[in-house]
């Protein structure tokens, strides 16, 4: 394993949405792919600093606003590299390929279209996952359920969690189709707790747009991806162990918890702000924040460098 390279990217967002690419020179490391901008960040350089450099110099723009995204340490056979994401919401001048490299502007859905760099692939998932994430509570009324869950999403999910104990494909099939219509509808994305084996009986019943989350223990059962790259997957974490195996088996996001006291766990000794923050470190993929936490505590959770907050009382 060679020297750890310090790199500042750039996903930059147009005025209509799309994010700005560019193609890496086919004689420079992982070349001919294409990559979110930035460079290496220079000694005595804030990262900042540096995507503000680099930004200048490779597409003549100048950052106006920034924020962070995600951290990604990824280990190549030649190099090391941590990739310091930052989001770019506003920028002056017009981007142009000031080295002479391609550029484009693509749709967040059309950019697993694109060959990346393997170190790249997080920033995908960080940028198509939404902040907010609803956990579903009790089902006692699937009608009620289905109100409950549309009333989520217009609040602000952009992600939902069908758990339920004891839940089987065949009974809850009405209700996984019923609410895999409602979230496509409403362009958020479904996640089913559920083990890998009866995962596969629900896209043989109810075939759509639904990725799998997984709880700790059947995470722990696996050594390996149980989906398809296509099938968004979730792992649920408590700690650092927990954390790379996740990651070891594919895992697209992680759900880490407890950060504050819950009243659904409460001998649970909570993580508090700090460790959670240590925590997301060890993680190559976004994570969310989960228990006690609730839409107000996302700018904290940023901070931290969640991808979100994850919740049930707020939301259910």
């Amino acid at each position: 394993m060679g020297k750890l390279v310090h790199v500042a990217v750039g996903v930059i967002y147009g005025t209509d949405g799309r994010i700005l690419i560019a193609k890496r020179p086919d004689t420079v490391h992982q070349g001919g792919l294409w990559e979110f901008p930035g460079g290496k960040v220079d000694a005595g350089e804030t990262v900042t600093q540096a995507l503000a450099r680099e930004l200048r110099e490779e597409l003549n723009i100048a950052v106006l606003a920034s924020e962070p995204l995600i951290q990604i340490r990824h280990h190549y056979v030649d190099k090391s590299v941590l990739l310091d994401v930052h989001a770019i919401t506003d920028f002056s001048g017009v981007p142009c390929g000031n080295e002479g490299q391609p550029i484009q502007w693509v749709n967040r859905s059309q950019l697993y279209q694109y060959e990346f760099p393997a170190a790249n692939r997080p920033i995908i998932s960080a940028i198509n996952l939404p902040s907010c994430y609803a956990i579903s509570g009790p089902l006692l009324n699937e009608s009620e359920f289905l109100m409950k869950a549309a009333r989520a999403i217009d609040a602000g999910a952009g992600l939902l969690q069908l758990r339920i104990p004891n839940f089987l494909p065949h009974e809850h099939q009405s209700l996984v189709q019923r609410l895999a219509d409602l979230t496509l509808s409403r362009k958020a994305l479904l996640q089913i707790n559920t083990s890998p084996q009866l995962f596969t009986r629900i896209q043989e019943l109810s075939p759509g747009h639904i990725g799998l989350h997984l709880n700790r223990h059947e995470a722990a059962s696996l050594d390996k991806r149980p989906v398809g790259a296509d099938i968004l997957l979730g792992v649920s974490c408590h700690n650092e162990q927990e954390i790379h195996h996740a990651q070891s088996i594919g895992a697209d996001y992680l759900l880490l918890s407890p950060v504050k006291n819950t009243s659904s766990h409460p001998d649970a000794i909570p993580l508090g702000w700090i460790s959670f923050s240590k925590l997301v470190e060890l993680a190559n993929v976004p994570v969310y924040a989960l228990g006690g936490v609730v839409a107000a505590d996302l700018p904290e959770a940023r901070k931290h460098g969640a991808q979100g907050v994850a919740s049930i009382r707020e939301w259910w």
